[in-house]
């Protein structure tokens, strides 16, 4: 048994943050049913990277694991009944349409609880459902930009840059994540179901808890210098450095430690606390003019037998290779039916008696929409009229497929050869 065996999930989200919420309950065993357009959802024609896939984009293939699909055209009276029987049964409700849009639809909290008063419904925005930026498009590098965190690293006077990663998405995810988790315990507790906002400005703000209570409660503003400091809340020096053939990391060292090291006597009488502060931009400075005199290598022998923090700059390869990351099992591996063996982070919790697993990589359009409707009740005249008139699509399974009778329970470090679909 899994944490979430026996929970339904209706998907209703699109785009990163709400397809990998809903993914993260798959993993703990939740049912999530991926209630799409019958076109398929706007990830699956936006690729990544240019990542096109066979039938799959890796975008989505990413997004949607342990998941089936159910393509439907809710803008039709008929689909919105289908909708409609399975919420009668369904746990959690997700969606992140843009404010106005449920209600235009007819999948409002109101009129969703008034049917099921036991759902979880959570409600994901860019800004708010509410308020001056509501219609503001809710985009990762916007966020990030409007957030602040952007002016925390960095020379002063040149752009500010954003994050490497889909920064605001991922946190926006797994703050709904939580969200879910803490409305299902109090459901368990009480027997009632509520409305569970969640919104990306919040999240990426609310992350910054140290940053902007530094800022609210000490009264200390962003401040960045002329040299690149990775964060303008931590002394010098503190960053990355290039060295004779490559980069380095290195946090916040004791600075007569780090002078003797590296061979810089004007770091030698230096007060860490005070001159760390007060002369960051020199000191960043020095210690990049004498980290280029040797390897990286050799740099991290020599820091790290002072005692000093450093680490290597990774490329995406050489942590895929990283020994701890292979012991972990970070990354898991399974074959899926028209993409072949796909190679993906897993899970990022371990738990002794429920492991997380993957049942199933991410479905075609309208892959399970018999199945789904099935359980729902529709005998298979109705699905079949449904079908013809449009409402409803499927696409099956490619045939002669082996691992879709196959199966499996998938762990952290596992190889999922015949994970079933």
């Amino acid at each position: 048994m899994r944490i979430l065996d026996g929970y339904r999930v209706l998907d209703c989200s699109i785009a990163m943050a709400g397809p990998f919420a809903a993914q993260r309950l798959g993993d703990l065993g939740a049912d999530v049913v991926k209630v799409e357009p019958v076109t398929g959802e706007w990830q699956r024609h936006a690729a990544a990277g240019g990542a096109q896939g066979n039938a799959i984009n890796v975008s989505f293939l990413s997004l949607n694991r342990n998941k089936r699909s159910l393509a439907v055209d809710l803008k039709a009276a008929d689909g919105k009944r289908v909708l409609m029987r399975l919420v009668e049964t369904a746990d959690v409700f997700l969606q992140n349409y843009r404010p106005g849009v449920a209600e235009r639809l007819g999948v409002d909290y109101a009129t969703l609880s008034a049917i099921n008063p036991h759902l979880v419904y959570v409600s994901m925005s860019g800004y708010g459902e509410d308020g001056p930026h509501r219609n503001l498009p809710g985009q990762d590098l916007l966020l990030q930009a409007r957030s602040g965190a952007m002016l925390s690293t960095g020379r002063h006077g040149e752009p500010p840059q954003p994050a490497g990663q889909y920064l605001v998405d991922a946190v926006t995810a797994s703050t709904a994540f939580e969200a879910v988790l803490a409305a299902l315990l109090h459901r368990e507790r009480t027997g009632q179901g509520q409305l569970v906002k969640v919104n990306m400005l919040d999240a990426i703000t609310t992350l910054q808890m140290q940053e902007l209570s530094v800022f609210t409660a000490g009264g200390v503003p962003q401040q960045r210098g002329s040299e690149p400091h990775a964060h303008v809340y931590i002394r010098a020096p503190y960053g990355t450095f290039k060295t004779a053939d490559g980069f380095l990391a290195l946090a916040m060292p004791d600075l007569p430690t780090l002078g003797k090291v590296i061979g810089e006597e004007t770091f030698l009488s230096m007060d860490s606390e005070v001159d760390g502060w007060t002369h960051r931009d020199r000191i960043f400075r020095r210690t990049a003019e004498r980290l280029l005199s040797r390897t990286t290598d050799e740099w991290l022998t020599a820091l790290t037998d002072a005692g000093i923090w450093c680490g290597p700059v990774y490329d995406y390869q050489q942590l895929v290779d990283d020994p701890q990351i292979r012991h972990n099992g970070t990354f898991v591996e399974y074959d899926h039916p028209t993409e072949g063996r796909v190679k993906t982070p897993g899970f990022p919790y371990s738990f002794e008696k429920t492991p997380a697993t993957i049942e199933r990589g991410a479905p075609l359009v309208g892959e399970h929409t018999r199945e789904v409707m099935s359980e729902a009740g529709f005998t298979a005249d109705e699905v079949a009229s449904l079908l013809a008139d449009g409402v409803v699509t499927e696409t099956r399974r490619p045939p002669g497929d082996a691992a879709a009778d196959a199966s499996t329970d998938a762990h952290p470090g596992d190889d999922l050869t015949g994970a079933v679909w």
